[in-house]
């Protein structure tokens, strides 16, 4: 998600460049992109340098960014929701199927066309907050997957004022698009990690790779620096959501980032943050997003229903006091800060 800060994320890093006693070797470099930072590490081959690698992976993302980004007046997601082309590029054709399933998964907690509720709400490329009751019928309007499609490879949409919004699930689709990369490289063993959505291929040397989840609460701002546990992971990926970084706070009342499809208005409940474990990161973030708008108790259920999902739920209960729920399979690769 472009505009989002980084939401619970450290990976537990040992020093990689050693080759004694057969050891593999690791490279990492890191950088800017989608308004936030990544993180890679990865096992050298592929045969080039991390400069070449990092040079080539910033080219990915920077036509990624030219596709999917709100914050690029010249991008396909921008054009489009300008009207002003109806043919979209191969990312915004496989995000947009991707959100697709998503939203029919979650019954509609996820949702992509609530970009005019978004920028209603002042956490658009804007941040100018327009919303009102009287607005708010006319804003839900725009509001459904049932509204838009791609047919032909062109986009319909029942109304020409609906606009898109890719940002609950852009960050881990843009990790799956970089970790293809490095697989069409043949690495082994890899962790890619952008603005705090992750994604591990192999072991970390003889151990799983382990990502810090941050405890969320009130200024915390900086990741890592108040982890609330750790997850061991594999092959897999993992991205959290929560409400507890990016929010404004008007007339003592908190507003979140998180904009339920169904009311128009920012989820509130007492989830806190949703990490979410899947096999494709995009898949992952979007299901983190769900969890915010649909709750505890909710999200609970559905993850009951849909065990191809792990997760690490963080609620506050009658008296605020932080609790914790954990899918039965992700309790054995969890552990405590040191």
């Amino acid at each position: 998600m472009n505009s989002r800060l980084l939401y619970g994320f450290i990976v537990l890093l040992a020093a990689f460049s050693s080759c004694k006693d057969n050891k593999p070797i690791y490279l990492k470099f890191n950088g800017f992109a989608q308004g936030t930072t990544y993180s890679i590490v990865y096992q050298n081959g592929g045969g080039l340098s991390a400069e070449e690698m990092k040079s080539n992976v910033e080219k990915i993302l920077h036509d990624f960014d030219m596709s999917l980004s709100l914050y690029k007046d010249s991008s396909v997601i921008s054009k489009i929701n300008r009207n002003e082309i109806s043919v979209p590029d191969a990312y915004f054709t496989e995000a947009f199927f991707e959100s697709k399933t998503i939203s029919q998964l979650t019954e509609g907690a996820f949702d992509i066309t609530v970009g005019p509720l978004v920028r209603a709400w002042g956490f658009g490329p804007d941040s100018q907050k327009s919303f009102s009751e009287a607005r708010r019928d006319s804003l839900l309007n725009l509001v459904g997957m049932d509204k838009v499609d791609i047919k032909d490879g062109m986009i319909i949409k029942t109304d020409p004022r609906i606009s898109l919004d890719f940002n609950a699930i852009a960050q881990g689709y843009s990790v799956d698009v970089i970790s293809r990369y490095f697989d069409d490289l043949k690495i082994e063993s890899y962790l890619v990690e952008i603005g705090g959505e992750v994604r591990v291929k192999g072991m970390k040397g003889d151990s799983m790779w382990r990502i810090g989840i941050d405890r969320p609460v009130d200024n915390n701002m900086l990741p890592g620096n108040d982890l609330q546990t750790i997850i061991s992971l594999k092959n897999r990926s993992l991205a959290t959501s929560g409400n507890y970084r990016k929010f404004y706070i008007e007339n003592g009342i908190k507003y979140s980032h998180t904009i339920d499809p169904g009311t128009g208005y920012p989820a509130r409940n007492q989830l806190l943050s949703a990490t979410i474990i899947a096999d494709r990161c995009a898949e992952a973030d979007g299901i983190a997003t769900a969890c915010m708008v649909m709750g505890k108790e909710k999200s609970v259920e559905f993850l009951n229903l849909h065990p191809e999902f792990d997760a690490y739920l963080i609620f506050s209960d009658e008296n605020g006091n932080l609790r914790t729920w954990v899918s039965e399979k992700l309790k054995s690769y969890i552990s405590e800060p040191e």
